[in-house]
């Protein structure tokens, strides 16, 4: 089945199922209601990420070969989006949360064996092999993608964008390389997140009706990221998933999945040195993400929703330049710790850069009426 024919159906079978749902969420108080730290307008269906998942489900089993390791996928994500639906509708507590997130990245790490065994030349002085550390690092690994995406969700549109950033940049590595059945995988997700996106942002009709991804979005999207990225990055017998030919070989470096997720992996590891430093809860919500920072610099939602996309999407861009030029891995990790560090001292000195942002908007518009 041809790439455009699979993104096609995606996005039709993601609309049915989002236009079917949204009636059972109203049934069964699958709704977000407003608070002090949810602004938006009236109760909204949390049904995007239900959508999403149905659609992944139906078609990964309709146009992707399924062996044991992709079931225990499709088991564990299932398990997760349980989860995260049960959070949507009963807010449960942090802590059950994350033995759940460990849980689901458990499945797929001991019964698949799916794990991040070695980070490649990152220091310039031979392959960094985890030995011992591998299965935890990389039962930490999925919960923080599963976290670092449920974290970045504060805005409409944010979530959906930035999945499809990650989900392109895996389709193109994965293309290149020469692996179609990632690619596939990569393309349903895409496709299933286009009509939530159009829904999420709004448009202006009777007929479409505003949605949320819910926590059982965020967290399969994470899940189903990491799992892809750790897939491409490993080369193991379960890998016969994606390499047809028996070959044994990786479509991307390790280095280079961190250009695919910059914007969610910054922004949370951020978030989480910020919160222990004042010595709060790393799980304890609050109003100091990268997208609360340009609204209050003035930004609308739209306007900090495009900006943060192109940034994504800039990164992303770099990262595959970096990882087809072969540029050496100590390069591509010191240029991305680089800016890091620009992200934080930009966080540093946030009141100083919002002010001189607010003074240079609120200047321009009346320089335009002299």
């Amino acid at each position: 089945m041809s790439i455009l024919l699979v993104l096609t159906i995606a996005t039709l079978l993601s609309s049915v199922l989002c236009k079917i749902l949204i009636p059972v969420a109203q049934r069964t108080e699958l709704l977000d209601t407003p608070c002090e730290r949810k602004q938006h307008t009236g109760r909204i269906p949390l049904v995007g990420g239900l959508a999403v998942y149905g659609t992944m489900l139906i078609l990964s089993l309709a146009v992707v070969p399924v062996n044991p390791e992709f079931r225990l996928f499709l088991v564990a994500s299932s398990f997760m989006v349980l989860i995260g639906a049960l959070d949507d509708r009963y807010d449960i507590d942090a802590g059950l949360r994350f033995i759940a997130q460990l849980l689901a990245a458990a499945v797929v790490v001991f019964g698949a064996d799916v794990q991040i065994a070695q980070l490649g030349n990152l220091l310039g002085f031979g392959v960094v092999e985890l030995g011992v550390f591998a299965m935890p690092f990389t039962l930490l690994a999925m919960v923080a993608a599963m976290n670092a995406y449920n974290m970045i969700d504060g805005i409409d549109g944010l979530l959906g964008a930035l999945a499809m950033v990650a989900f392109a940049g895996i389709f193109i590595l994965s293309l290149s390389a020469g692996l179609a059945l990632p690619a596939m995988v990569a393309t349903i997700l895409f496709g299933a997140l286009i009509p939530y996106l159009v829904r999420n942002v709004g448009v202006k009709s009777r007929n479409i009706r505003k949605i949320f991804m819910g926590d059982a979005g965020s967290m399969l999207i994470g899940f189903t990221i990491v799992w892809m990225l750790i897939m491409l990055t490993h080369p193991a017998p379960y890998q016969e998933l994606w390499l047809q030919q028996g070959r044994e070989a990786t479509a991307i470096r390790p280095v280079a999945v961190l250009w695919l997720i910059a914007v969610p992996l910054m922004d949370m590891l951020a978030i989480l040195a910020r919160r222990v430093l004042k010595g709060q809860s790393p799980f304890q919500p609050d109003r100091e993400h990268l997208h609360h920072i340009f609204m209050r610099a003035g930004f609308s939602s739209r306007q900090a929703l495009g900006v943060i996309s192109a940034l994504a999407t800039g990164l992303m861009f770099v990262g595959l330049v970096l990882e087809w030029s072969a540029a050496p891995e100590p390069l591509v990790l010191g240029v991305f710790v680089g800016i890091f560090v620009l992200y934080l001292l930009m966080l540093k000195n946030i009141w100083r850069i919002v002010s001189w942002v607010r003074r240079k908007r609120e200047i321009e518009p009346a320089a335009d009426n002299k």
